[in-house]
């Protein structure tokens, strides 16, 4: 099962169309991703690893506005795991429903913050995320 997250709607998340901003979708996958790894045990070890991850390509579908005061659920899973790369795969919901309200693939790199430099995705960080793939499926 794929993680979840719940953000309501408040009013500054919303544009000059009383609907969220597209930017602030960002904002709410980005919280997610960091619950579903907070939630999964493995984020204090990845943080002391002196390892980070890049997005570095995020493709989002918009299905529907989500307007002040809906509540919605984020579902977080691993897609994909290559060999410096993975993909995160959300979905937006309104929660309670099957209601789509976004989509989107977030692809990234593992990169050694001490070199600057994309580094072969290995060792406990892939552990991680083959777990929480896992517990995805």
């Amino acid at each position: 099962m794929a993680h979840h997250t719940r953000i309501k709607v408040r009013g500054y998340h919303l544009d000059l169309f009383g609907h969220v901003n597209n930017a602030r979708y960002l904002e709410f996958l980005e919280e997610a991703r960091w619950n579903c790894f907070e939630d999964s045990g493995t984020l204090a070890q990845f943080l002391q690893s002196g390892l980070g991850l890049a997005v570095v390509n995020i493709n989002i579908d918009y299905a529907r506005p989500a307007t002040m005061g809906e509540m919605l659920l984020i579902e977080t899973a691993v897609k994909s795991i290559g060999n410096r790369s993975a993909v995160i795969h959300q979905r937006v919901l309104l929660d309670g429903t099957d209601t789509l309200v976004a989509q989107a693939d977030v692809t990234f790199v593992v990169f050694d913050t001490r070199a600057g430099k994309a580094v072969v995705l290995e060792g406990p960080l892939k552990d991680a995320l083959e777990l929480i793939q896992a517990q995805s499926a």
